[in-house]
């Protein structure tokens, strides 16, 4: 995969972005969905570890190199798959029947700070990276789904202050918020916390992927029914 490399270190599956800033982009989605796939294939993986392997980015968001040049080209059927295909990500981390963590090593912007709130459980340096919603300075609204399983991950009012504001918020902060279980002083400290928290888990993937699924019956909901017409009317800017 051009984007991801997956290993696993015993029973816990590690999927690593490894391109940069790791910008969404429609391969970005198409391999995400289809590692994710590979994973809940593997009936000994007991947890999945989500991270990056640069030393300043977690991901970015959207890939605005590859999504302007689309919107000028009015390539609005390769925009409308991307934007289902990243609903699928969420979604299937959202069911995932196995526990998810992402250990965000650097910079969660955007979409990345997004798919971070699509996990289960977060841990983050407390040295370096923030993690920010700059979409209110680039004129770009939440869909609804997004809204939501953000809102499962954060305090309401830090959520908002975020949103509106476009703050960039530390890991030292969202610890304080319970948004991540723990900040990091180092990257070494970061993926050893991450990992043994994943090795904790030895749960029953039908029932764990059960809870989930009533969890974020709500979530599932609202992505499958709100976002739909705003991504087919693509109002995706404001």
């Amino acid at each position: 995969m051009q984007n991801l490399a997956l290993t696993y270190t015993g029973d816990v599956a590690i999927l690593t972005m490894q391109n940069g800033e790791n910008r969404h982009n429609p391969l970005f989605a198409k391999e995400m969905l289809s590692a994710l796939n590979t994973i809940k294939s593997n009936e000994s993986c007991k947890a999945l570890v989500i991270t990056s392997n640069d030393e300043k980015c977690f991901s970015l968001g959207i890939d605005t190199d590859w999504l302007m040049p689309a919107m000028k080209a009015a390539r609005t059927e390769e925009i409308k798959q991307f934007m289902y295909g990243m609903d699928d990500v969420f979604k299937a981390l959202l069911l995932f029947p196995l526990p998810v963590i992402a250990a965000i090593n650097g910079h969660a912007f955007g979409n990345g700070a997004i798919l971070a709130c699509a996990c289960d459980f977060r841990f983050m340096r407390a040295d370096k990276g923030f993690f920010c919603f700059p979409e209110v300075d680039l004129s770009i609204p939440f869909l609804p789904g997004m809204i939501e399983f953000v809102k499962k991950a954060m305090p309401y009012y830090r959520f908002n202050e975020m949103k509106l504001s476009g703050r960039r918020v530390s890991g030292k902060e969202l610890e304080q918020d319970h948004v991540v279980e723990k900040a990091y002083d180092t990257q070494e400290s970061l993926m050893e916390g991450a990992l043994n928290y994943a090795k904790t888990f030895d749960k029953k993937r039908g029932i764990f992927g059960e809870h989930k699924k009533r969890l974020h019956k709500h979530i599932i909901h609202t992505i499958d029914n709100e976002n739909k017409p705003l991504i087919e009317s693509l109002s995706l800017m404001a």
